[in-house]
């Protein structure tokens, strides 16, 4: 690894307007009325392979362990042998499925409630994306830029000639050209423009490196919003991004799924606790330690203000640590086992090394998989060679950032400014030291059948005084109404489908904003409910009732009067269809994946879809 962070000496400033043409296609959703918050469940995109057994039981238990609603899935088919691919694959079949699902401009669709800020892809993806042809036109791009100074600026006759710096004989050879699926998909504007993103300072969400950084604010995250070269919300040229994450690797030097299950829920079970473990600084005489050691001062000094323990120590890991509530490392290879440590729930470990990310069977150095094999919420490493360059790994403060109530993927891209090839696996939603409220919601009970008008007034109650800001509605995972705090949140049910519902309500504290410190807090609550206004009725049952297993069959009864059609769907992916009003339908447990599942059976109106009927879901375990 070449230390080589003193030889960046642009941006390219034709290349920013690149960028500019392309934000141009979202500016106006800036205005769309979207919380700063540190989301939920409803702002999550959940990416699953159905090719995949590994893919659809790691889904379907994150489902269940973080509320992630039906109408938020995306099933995506990938060959599970194929670890990497192009970046011209990966723009058609990955990202710009993404984008339409996310309901993103740049798929012909601009709706208001657009909420989506977190794209996950559960396993089996390629976690590698070679870049080679958008490094080319980076490169061209580069080149036609420098002749066109020297053409701008001709010698002067007769004027001696000062010997020029030293440099590398090729900077852009730094640009190495393999990127992470994370960080292509949080980087989407760039990189369907095709280059901009490998600059060092792609970021803007990020603002600055370390140790500049322990000067920032904590910024909660949307991606209706452009952000500008320093942060700035709303500005024009701005970038949006997207929160992105994969929650294992399960190929290759991955980690198995029993194993992926076990962190996922430590993390999940972890939020709001404000634990009371230390979160360590490991520094050592490694060059992929003492790039970032001038940042340790400052995050150390920013946690106890916290009050979170925090202390830089000497060595590769802690040392018969039973406190790790975090571990910024720098080292190559590492046995954590053997440092007789123990992570604790929540903790964000990394480090920072060439080939972290590269999950390939036969890769140098320690993955990022032994770091959740023993705990972690989440960790971090580079698909390839990136060179010890700071931007393109965490600095110190993002464990400052999470410790002030972001969550795990908010902390991440905060403290990266160029994040093409960092590969993050874990929970994109932990948020040990956020301020859950407690809400009330006065007008409906769970389980109640609604006529007409539905009108609810929610209150929290959050820690420390906060109060909150505004409450929002969210029917069936979309977000549909908002209100202030003592207002109500109002629905006509004459305008939905008779049956089984799901209304959340979610309140947002007052408090941070772009440049002021900390992350806007955030909590839920869910409310099942049933509408009845249009005289439309279904029944649905399945038999075996509650847990099925693996290798036998799922049969799905169903009566709906006047019904065209009956679909049984399972998230967003239609399962079977059943002619007429009435009948029966065989489906495989192993297409469902092991663990739990939701299905719903839907009866289909001759109406449009406020003459559809939606039977109460039916709460499936498929077991070995």
């Amino acid at each position: 690894m070449n230390y080589l962070a003193r030889y960046w000496s642009f941006p390219p400033k034709p290349v920013f307007r690149w960028l500019a043409v392309l934000a141009g296609l979202t500016l106006l959703l800036a205005a769309t009325n979207h919380a700063w918050a540190s989301g939920g469940p409803e702002n999550v995109l959940l990416v699953v392979n159905p090719r995949s057994p590994d893919s659809l039981c790691i889904a379907n238990h994150y489902a269940e362990l973080r509320h992630i609603p039906s109408s938020n899935f995306l099933f995506l088919d990938w060959d599970p042998k194929q670890e990497t691919t192009d970046v011209d694959t990966f723009r058609d079949k990955i990202l710009l499925p993404v984008l339409r699902a996310a309901k993103h401009p740049i798929a012909g669709l601009q709706i208001p409630g657009r909420q989506i800020d977190y794209v996950v892809y559960s396993s089996d993806f390629p976690w590698g994306i070679r870049i080679d042809d958008d490094l080319k036109r980076f490169k061209d791009l580069l080149e036609k830029q420098e002749k066109g100074k020297k053409e701008e600026k001709p010698q002067e006759q007769g004027r001696k000639k000062e010997k020029p710096a030293a440099k590398p004989s090729d900077p852009t050879k730094y640009f190495t050209p393999v990127a992470s699926i994370n960080g292509l998909t949080y980087l989407w504007e760039p990189v369907l423009a095709g280059a901009f993103y490998v600059h060092p300072q792609s970021n803007w969400y990020a603002r600055t490196g370390a140790p500049e950084q322990a000067k920032e604010t904590t910024l909660g995250f949307s991606s209706v919003t452009a952000y500008g070269a320093h942060g700035e919300a709303g500005t024009s040229p701005g970038c949006h991004y997207l929160l992105s994450m994969m929650l294992a690797v399960t190929a290759g030097r991955g980690n198995t799924r029993d194993e992926v299950i076990s962190y996922l829920k430590r993390s999940a079970a972890a939020d709001g606790t404000h634990p009371r473990g230390t979160i360590y600084y490991v520094q050592n005489g490694d060059i992929r330690s003492k790039v970032r050691q001038a940042g340790f001062p400052d995050a150390v000094q920013k946690l106890k203000a916290l009050g979170v323990a925090a202390e830089i120590i000497e060595g590769t890991l802690p040392i018969g640590k039973n406190d790790v509530q975090g571990a910024m490392l720098g080292a190559a290879n590492f046995d954590w086992k053997a440092s007789h440590s123990t992570i604790l729930p929540g903790a964000i470990c990394e480090h920072f090394t060439s080939f972290g990310g590269d999950m390939h069977v036969h890769a140098d150095q320690t993955p990022l998989s032994e770091l959740l094999r023993y705990g972690a919420a989440a960790a971090s490493g580079s698909v390839t060679e990136p060179y010890a360059i700071p931007h393109k790994f965490p600095s110190p403060m993002m464990q400052v950032h999470y410790a002030r109530g972001c969550t795990v993927a908010e902390s991440f891209y905060q403290a990266v400014l160029c994040p093409y090839q960092l590969l993050i696996v874990g929970d994109p939603l932990c948020r040990p030291w956020a301020n859950i409220p407690e809400i009330t919601v006065a007008g409906v009970t769970a389980g109640e059948t609604i006529h007409g008008e539905l009108k609810v007034r929610p209150t929290a109650r959050f820690a420390g005084g906060t109060d909150a800001e505004h409450f929002e509605m969210i029917l069936d995972g979309l977000k549909v109404r908002e209100c202030p705090p003592q207002g109500s949140l109002d629905l006509d049910t004459n305008r939905i489908a008779d049956g089984a519902h799901e209304l959340r309500v979610a309140a947002v504290a007052k408090g941070p904003r772009p440049g002021v410190p900390g992350a806007p807090a955030r909590g839920e609550k869910i409310i099942p409910f049933a509408s009845a206004n249009h005289e439309r009725t279904i029944h649905a049952t399945c038999e075996p009732e509650k847990v099925v297993s693996l290798k036998k069959s799922l049969i799905i009864t169903a009566k709906s009067p006047k019904s065209t059609g009956i679909r049984v769907v399972c998230g967003t992916r239609l399962l079977s269809d059943i002619a007429g009003d009435d009948g029966q339908v065989e489906i495989r447990a192993e297409t469902l994946g092991l663990g739990p599942v939701r299905l719903q059976v839907i009866g289909i109106g001759d109406r449009g879809l406020e003459s559809n009927v939606f039977a109460p879901p039916l709460d499936i375990v498929v077991e070995e």
